[in-house]
This record gives C-alpha cells, sequence and structure tokens, in this order.
C-alpha cells in the first residue's frame, strides 16, 4: 500500500505525539532530513537526537514492510522517552517506486542512507545527480568494482554544490581521541615506527555480534543482513571504521591518495557459522530464505563471511586491521575493540576486555628507549599539555608496567550518542557549503583499501 500522509506517532500509552508542534526551544528549520529505505537501524540514531536548525517533519521513503516498522517504531521511542524527549512528524511514503517518488517530490534536502548496501550506490549517485545532500551510513560500497562510481559520485557532488559524506561514529571514542592526540606529540611519542607485516605500526581488531540490543531492546536484524552479496563481507562493513582510523589518527587532516599511498599486501577472509536457532531469534524468521541456501554448510548451518583480515601500508607505515563476528556477546558486555599505535617512545593502547569491564581503557606502554623518570615527565607533560581542552586526565602506573589513563566520566558519550556528533559535524560542513580538504580523498582512500583487500581475499582459499 501506498501512503504519502503523516503518520500520527503512537506512543506506548497510547497517546497521539503528532498535532501541535509548538514545544521548547525548537523552531522549522532550513534542513529536511529524508530517509530513503532504513533497513538499518543506524538510520534511526540519526534522528536520537534534535538539531537546531532542522526540520522536525522528516520524511521517509520505503518499501512497505517490517524494516520500515522497525524505523519508525524507534522514532516514536525517541519521541517518547521522559528525558529529553525528541518531537519528530514522520512522512511516510512507502510503495515499490520509492526511489523514483522520493526524486520527483524533493520534500527534503539531506538524504540519510542506512540499510541494503548492494543498492547503496545506486542511491547514492541518483541523489547526488539530483542535487541532494547524502548523509550515509558505512559501507558507501560493497565490492571494488563499484569504485569508480563512487569516484564519481564524489566528482559529481562537488559540481552539483552538495555534500556527500559517510558516518565515521568512531572518531568520536573518547579514547580513540586521546589515542590520537597523544601520537601526535612527537616530544612524548616520537612518531610511529615504521613496522613490518609481523609486527604492524597500527594495529586495530574490532569483534561484532549478530544479535544485541538498540536503544534497551533486542534487534532484530533483516534475513538480508547474513547475505553478503547485500550487506557485504567483514573486510568491506566493520573494517571501514577501522581503515578509517588509522588514515585519521596517524596523518591527521592530511590528503591520503589511494593510488599512491596506499598498498594492499594481502587480505583473509573466513565465516562466521550461524545456526537455524540463531537466525530465528536474530530474524524472527523461521527458515532460512532461498537466496541464503548457498552459503548453508553440511551441518545446515549458515555460512557467513563476515570475518575478516588486511594487511596494508600507508605512506610506507605497516597497518593491519581485523574484524571477528560473533553471535552474542558474554553477559554485560558488547562489542569490542582493540588499538595499539607504535611509536619509538611509547605504545598507546586500547583495550576493551574483561579486565576493563568491557569498556574502552587507553593505556600507555613505555618503550626501552627513555628510564622510568624520564618516561613519566615526558607523559605528565603530555597529560598536561592535553587537559587543556580534555579536562580531568589522570595516568597511574600498573604493576605489568602499563599506564593506565584515567579519563572523567565528563568526557564519555555512548555509541548511539556519536550518532548525534557525526550528524552536527555533518551539518556544519553544510552550514559551511564545504568538506575539509582532505575528506574527499580520504574516504576515497579507505573504500580503496576495503574493496580492494576483499578482492585480493578472493582470490585465495578462505580459511
Amino acid at each position: 500500500m501506498k501512503t504519502n500522509t503523516p503518520i500520527c506517532l503512537i506512543l506506548i500509552m497510547g497517546l497521539a505525539a503528532c498535532g501541535n508542534n509548538q514545544h521548547a526551544g525548537q523552531t522549522q528549520g532550513t534542513i529536511k532530513l529524508v530517509t530513503v529505505a532504513p533497513g538499518h537501524f543506524h538510520a534511526s540514531l540519526v534522528q536520537k537526537s534534535a538539531y537546531p536548525g532542522v526540520s522536525d517533519t522528516a520524511y521517509v521513503y520505503a518499501p512497505d514492510g517490517p524494516e520500515l516498522e522497525a524505523h519508525l517504531a524507534l522514532i516514536t521511542q525517541y519521541n517518547s522517552r521522559p528525558d529529553h524527549p525528541t518531537h519528530w512528524k514522520e512522512v511516510v511514503y512507502s510503495g515499490p517506486d520509492f526511489m523514483e517518488k522520493m526524486l520527483s517530490e524533493r520534500k527534503g534536502n539531506v538524504v540519510v542512507l542506512s540499510g541494503n548496501n548492494q543498492h547503496k550506490m545506486d542511491y547514492i549517485g541518483q541523489a547526488v545527480a539530483a542535487g541532494l545532500n547524502v548523509l550515509a551510513d558505512k559501507p558507501m560500497i560493497i565490492r571494488h568494482a563499484d569504485f569508480p562510481r563512487l569516484e564519481a559520485a564524489f566528482a559529481q557532488a562537488r559540481e552539483n554544490h552538495v555534500v556527500l559524506y559517510d558516518i565515521m561514529t568512531e572518531r568520536y571514542e573518547i579514547n580513540t581521541i586521546l589515542q590520537k592526540e597523544l601520537s601526535q606529540l612527537p616530544e612524548f611519542f616520537g612518531g610511529l615506527v615504521a613496522g613490518d607485516a609481523g609486527h604492524p605500526a597500527i594495529t586495530k581488531e574490532s569483534v561484532h555480534h549478530f544479535f544485541k540490543e538498540v536503544s534497551g531492546k533486542p534487534l532484530i536484524r533483516p534475513a538480508w543482513f547474513y547475505d553478503t552479496r547485500q550487506q557485504g563481507e567483514g573486510l568491506v562493513d566493520i573494517t571501514t571504521h577501522l581503515v578509517d582510523l588509522v588514515q585519521w589518527e596517524s596523518f591527521p587532516e592530511e590528503v591520503i591518495h589511494y593510488d599512491r599511498d596506499i598498498e594492499v599486501i594481502n587480505a583473509k577472509r573466513w565465516p562466521a557459522i550461524v545456526t537455524p536457532a540463531q537466525f530465528t531469534r536474530s530474524t524472527q524468521i523461521s527458515d532460512f530464505p532461498e537466496y541464503l541456501h548457498d552459503a548453508l554448510d553440511s551441518n545446515g548451518n549458515l555460512a557467513v563471511f563476515a570475518n575478516g583480515e588486511i594487511n596494508y601500508r600507508i605512506r610506507g607505515i605497516h597497518a593491519r586491521v581485523s574484524v571477528v563476528w560473533n553471535f552474542e556477546a558474554p553477559e554485560g558486555a558488547g562489542d569490542t575493540h582493540y588499538s595499539i599505535m607504535r611509536g619509538r617512545y611509547a605504545n598507546l593502547i586500547i583495550k576493551q576486555g574483561k579486565a576493563e569491564s568491557y569498556k574502552p581503557v587507553l593505556y600507555v606502554q613505555p618503550t626501552e628507549e627513555r628510564d622510568v623518570a624520564s618516561f613519566e615527565s615526558a607523559l605528565g607533560d603530555a597529560m598536561n599539555r592535553l587537559g587543556a581542552t580534555y579536562p580531568g586526565l589522570t595516568f597511574e602506573r600498573l604493576p605489568d608496567g602499563l599506564y593506565r589513563i584515567g579519563i572523567d566520566s565528563a568526557l564519555v558519550t555512548s555509541h548511539e550518542a556519536h550518532f548525534a556528533q557525526v550528524t552536527e559535524k555533518y551539518l556544519s560542513f553544510l552550514k559551511s557549503g564545504t568538506l575539509p580538504d582532505w575528506e574527499v580523498p580520504n574516504m576515497l582512500a579507505k573504500y580503496y583499501v576495503t574493496t580492494k583487500a576483499l578482492e585480493v581475499a578472493e582470490t585465495q582459499a578462505p580459511e
């Protein structure tokens, strides 16, 4: 059924949330969001907060079905929460011609994309060609064959004076920010070592889970999420964040040229195994759809190529990124991140294991270049310097010789809150009318690494 009328979001208590839109501190804005085919919950997280200058009326164009319903349910949840509720009014068009309808009606000027990655490059290209700004969830592309199309889309965006950008939430995690900041203090860190394939200068590892909670409720995955032809393999999905961080931390605000600064050395991939019972628990679908049958193993389990590792050089610095997917995290845990940047005087390490209560913690490990007194003096100077921007930083020496960096709780934000921070940054780009000079070439370099790595890994026998 096709609709083109405002949806009165019904609150949990049964009251209508639409109607009078006057509320404190909110005015009609000039930016209007248009969400296209929101098959992933990240589209909803963009609207978990309200933004100055952004209209409360948002438009959704999507196929009818459970993915659209799940998106609207999360918006309802944000509108009806007792603390800092939002006031979104969703105007929904549902039908198979949703993209054509969105382009013909042009109700908004910022297209938000987070869903089936198989079609994302098509949507990006059409929106940019129509003169619409685009805020896209990662990954923008999942196959190296689409890389020229992504280059063309950025060129078209520049020609049409619109902003095309992807959602890099991990840049807003405070431990990662401090890892970056410390690595840029040569008198303390001493610069990155070059490393080699056996001992990279930079290693970033991520563990994710198919079954998790979002905004306090179990996440229901669409069945296509388990189809790597639609979602993308692990090498081109989560690794997008990791490759982005390698560039952003190591060469901040510097242009990375994919054709001369990047060399993919090797890559590998291996499947995560999902049982029929796990698939049903995750999707609420009783059987594997037909398009997944060719990915079933001899035991009737689904083999999803969600795991992978990339080894590459960036400006002569060796880096390794890897991702592993498990079905569900241990009790009290969630998605985790490990990272190390190796310098002349110190190694900067982020851990998020059981010892850290599954919360990211930044450690500093001295190398043998300095004695303890000299190292602690340099670390103290670094903390004082960073403290002007990030107040409340402390450090303590642990029995194993590592130094744990203490961070004031006021600096810590949640993963879900990072979506608002990304969106606010994007809105600042819209206001200025342009991206920083390094962002577009570095986005291209990032997607070159991930998609080229998959192309390399596919030539090897999977593990």
